[in-house]
């Protein structure tokens, strides 16, 4: 299966593993990358570079294919000095491909191809990639209203942007946002992606070091199941209903400034929550494909499906429209 994402990034399958924030370690990774797609770890995971640069050497020991390191960029002055952090960690760790979020990743380009490092930039909205393809990142990654997590202020569907990416960017494109299987996959394709990439349908394999509550409770919900929640931050965050996602919008309605917010929406919360299990004690990003997510399977089985269902589906419009 060749597309520009498989040749750019050396990869057997265009299908990118989503950032997960602290899902993503190397042991994780690794097994999205030993299937033939791209595995990537999550920076923000540690909070310096000595624990980024030992998690990518650990990745190099259970993979010799490629992967990427997941960089968030904040506007925050402290969060910029771990940027600085993380990006010198991934040149002394020898890691090939770096994904940026976030602001502009413009003063980073030169120095990731100084150093043969491919790098893409993960956006909400066409504009926004064609602003970081004139900085001269190598690839774009373009998330949809479905997506879990962060899918802008905009509200627009991938199957919207998609197309209008592919006729405005000269560069590969990403999509990600609704995709979960071997339907969604062909029909990124059809729409002009060369790739695509999930988070919701990876947190529900074996290998995702989640507790399996959550794993159980993404199964367990439907495409109306999510809601989107920050967006007085202007941050917009869709996560799955549960009790902290209603009190999160509760409190927002009722004017509470981020101070307020944080104890709630804390990444600390989510990942100690990730760890013993507690669905109902953090907001849980999923997406809205979660209504075609109906068990836990392996990452190889994952990907043995999207691919051996990839043809099932193009022989049914070939002959459907033949």
């Amino acid at each position: 299966m060749k597309t520009r994402i498989t040749q750019l990034f050396g990869i057997k399958y265009p299908i990118i593993q989503g950032g997960m924030q602290w899902l993503a370690t190397a042991e994780f990774a690794a097994a999205v990358s030993n299937a033939g797609g791209l595995g990537i770890i999550n920076a923000t995971r540690f909070q310096d570079r000595a624990g980024l640069t030992a998690e990518i050497r650990r990745m190099k020991e259970l993979t010799d294919k490629p992967f990427a390191v997941n960089i968030s960029m904040l506007p925050h002055k402290d969060y910029k000095d771990n940027t600085d952090n993380y990006f010198q960690a991934v040149i002394e760790g020898g890691a090939p491909i770096v994904e940026t979020s976030g602001r502009k990743p413009g003063e980073y380009i030169q120095l990731c191809h100084d150093h043969g490092i491919k790098i893409m930039h993960k956006v909400p909205a066409v504009r926004y990639a064609k602003s970081v393809e004139r900085l001269g990142v190598d690839a774009v990654t373009i998330v949809g209203y479905e997506c879990a997590g962060h899918p802008g202020m905009d509200d627009v569907s991938t199957m919207a942007l998609i197309p209008k990416a592919q006729e405005e960017l000269s560069i590969p494109v990403v999509a990600g946002g609704g995709i979960a299987d071997s339907r969604g996959f062909v029909a990124a394709l059809a729409l002009g992606a060369e790739g695509v990439v999930m988070g919701t349908r990876f947190v529900a394999t074996r290998e995702c070091p989640v507790h399996d509550s959550f794993k159980r409770r993404l199964v367990e919900t439907e495409e109306h199941g999510t809601m989107l929640v920050q967006r007085s931050l202007r941050n917009a965050n869709r996560v799955c209903k549960n009790a902290t996602a209603a009190k999160t919008l509760e409190m927002e309605q009722a004017g509470a400034a981020l101070d307020e917010l944080l104890p709630v929406i804390s990444g600390k919360n989510q990942r100690r929550c990730y760890e013993t299990g507690d669905v109902e004690g953090c907001l849980f990003p999923i997406g809205q494909c979660s209504g075609v997510i109906h068990e836990i399977k392996t990452v190889q089985e994952l990907f043995d499906e999207i691919v051996s269902g990839s043809e099932k589906v193009l022989q049914r419009l070939r002959n459907g429209l033949g």
